[in-house]
């Protein structure tokens, strides 16, 4: 035996073992107390709070009779799947061919375009309503092309909904385009089928999942939205607004429960058909596959090129307008510009509330991906206790079936309930963060459980037959090699952080609000200029830390792959 050899007793080597698998059952306890104080615990106090009346008694069901009975109230049901089905049929058509033309063609500027379409993301919902109002509303720029109909309405909805949720379908979309084997239409080439039955017969089977699954998502996220109907949705009531009318103006918080599982059906039965149709997804590209590659055509290539631009063109305009806005002394009367309402003296407000989004973005990004990550090791890599795993892996999922609006009302009643020893915690930013975090758990898990996945088993193996405890084997080998996967969870926790309004608009205090609720609050009190300027801090934060993010990840993967070729 060589000197520096290491030997390791039997008796040692079973101690580690043990320790390993207390480790993990101790974690996995921990996960699920998580997820009850977190999920399970809130939710059940907010359905339960809707059989309730003003005084707690019980009622059964007379508040669901009410508000079924109340036709501005169940109208609301009709306005919100309609401004939803609409704006996802607009939204799937031009993300389709946005992803199209960056996949199936052979375009300039694709590296462009793809930056471009994911700038909706850098900034709230509400701002997209905020720059609408300014183009089009009744002092607009171009107020002429709605033809009389206002923009304080479904119009308006609509419009801005299909700006802001446009990244996540051409995401989607594109992510299945890009999968294809090239085989099928080089036989269809040789078989001199017509181009329109190529895409009908083998382009759009072949992106169905991803198509199903935008348009599952697009749907939820509009049904669901709050930011844009507050801003610009006038006398057209929706769910989401129907809740905070009840529980902030009218303190009606069993009518407000009521609302919010209204709210939530229609999000959970969504949910669970694009789970069904994830399930049924098979193999796009198999071991023999040849992945296309498009073929230059001047006609389609100049015809997706300026598609694209004008999308693009579109998402400029409201930014612009946005930033234009909150440097105007008083529209449309004095337009020279001025950064005094980057000064917010509306009361309750100021950089203060900037300062807390930042606070409240950083700790998600960081205490969020240390928990989501060790919950996705957790799940993924230990073999042991197998039932628990499968378990906390599907409660991992269930966040991304409830809205933010009805996780946060949920809080608010299971905060403030007089026998919970956590009631402390409202109005402070431990609550904004520990919502935040779960409202946004469930992409962020399962991007780290497909990093986990890529990594082969047999590191586990290895280092379990080397005796190495599984602490040391997580931090030396598997977090190095996911960092990239860390980082990409890190950066969406937080800029979903910084724009998010629905999940902490019931739970800040005087000295918590952040930039968000902030800017919703000077909307409301006709600071229209104002809630701009306050939008478009969170735009700029996003923006800078974004770059950092993109320049930090590059020199990581640099030495990553430095790592790998030694």
């Amino acid at each position: 035996m060589s000197p520096t050899a290491t030997t390791i007793s039997p008796a040692r080597g079973k101690l580690e073992l043990d320790r390993d698998d207390w480790v993990v059952r101790g974690l996995l306890v921990a996960f699920a107390g998580f997820f009850m104080v977190a999920l399970a615990i809130p939710l059940y106090m907010m359905i339960s709070r809707s059989f309730h009346d003003a005084k707690d008694n019980f009622v059964g069901l007379d508040n669901y009779w009410e508000y079924f009975n109340t036709p501005a109230l169940s109208q609301s049901i009709y306005n919100s799947f309609f401004v939803a089905s609409v704006s996802t049929v607009i939204v799937i058509i031009i993300a389709f061919l946005y992803a199209y033309a960056l996949n199936r063609t052979c375009m300039r500027f694709k590296g462009f375009f793809k930056i471009m379409a994911m700038v909706p993301l850098l900034s709230p919902s509400l701002l997209k309503a905020i720059a609408l109002v300014y183009w089009f509303g009744n002092q607009g720029v171009l107020k002429d092309l709605l033809m009389g109909n206002s923009i304080y309405g479904p119009i308006g909805i609509i419009i801005a909904s299909v700006f802001w949720t446009f990244p996540h379908a051409v995401l989607m979309i594109g992510t299945a385009l890009a999968l294809s084997d090239i085989r099928l239409y080089e036989a269809a080439e040789v078989l001199k089928t017509s181009r329109a039955r190529v895409f009908f017969t083998v382009t759009l089977p072949g992106a169905r999942y991803g198509l199903i699954s935008a348009i599952i998502v697009v749907f939820i996220l509009v049904f669901t939205d709050f930011g844009v109907p507050k801003v610009i949705g006038g006398n057209f009531n929706v769910l989401a607004t129907d809740i905070y009318k009840e529980v902030i103006g009218q303190q009606n918080f069993g009518m407000g429960a009521v609302v919010s599982v209204v709210l939530l059906i229609p999000a959970v039965i969504a949910f669970a058909i694009d789970r069904i149709v994830t399930r049924k997804q098979v193999a796009l590209m198999s071991a023999r596959a040849v992945p296309y590659a498009p073929k230059p055509n001047r006609a389609v290539d100049h015809s997706m090129f300026t598609f694209c631009l004008l999308v693009t063109l579109f998402t400029l305009a409201i930014l612009g307008m946005a930033q234009y806005a909150s440097l105007v002394t008083l529209w449309p009367y004095n337009l020279t510009l001025t950064l005094e309402h980057f000064s917010f003296e509306l009361e309750g407000v100021g950089w203060e509330n900037f300062l807390n989004s930042l606070s409240v973005a950083v700790s998600v990004a960081v205490i969020g991906t240390f928990i989501v990550f060790v919950g996705a090791y957790m799940v993924e890599k230990p073999r042991r206790d197998p039932i628990a795993r499968q378990a906390i892996q599907f409660i991992a999922l269930l966040p991304l079936a409830v809205p933010g609006l009805v996780l946060g009302l949920a809080y608010l009643f299971f905060i403030n309930h007089p026998d919970n020893p956590l009631g402390f915690l409202y109005g402070t930013i431990a609550i904004l963060v520990l919502s935040t975090i779960t409202h946004f758990y469930t992409v962020s898990h399962l991007t780290a459980v497909t990093a986990l996945k890529q990594m082969d088993r047999e590191f586990e193996s290895v280092s379990a037959s080397l005796q190495v405890p599984m602490a040391r084997s997580f931090w030396r080998i598997t977090v190095p090699v996911c960092m990239p996967a860390i980082f990409d969870i890190s950066i969406y926790l937080f800029l979903n952080s910084m724009t998010t309004v629905s999940a902490i608009i019931f739970l800040y205090g005087p000295s918590t609000k952040v930039a968000a609720v902030a800017a919703i609050h000077m909307d409301e009190a006709g600071e229209t200029a104002a809630a701009a300027a306050m939008a478009m801090l969170i735009v700029y934060a996003c923006i800078i830390v974004r770059v950092l993010h993109a320049v930090v990840t590059g020199k990581l993967l640099y030495r990553l792959q430095a790592w790998r070729r030694r």
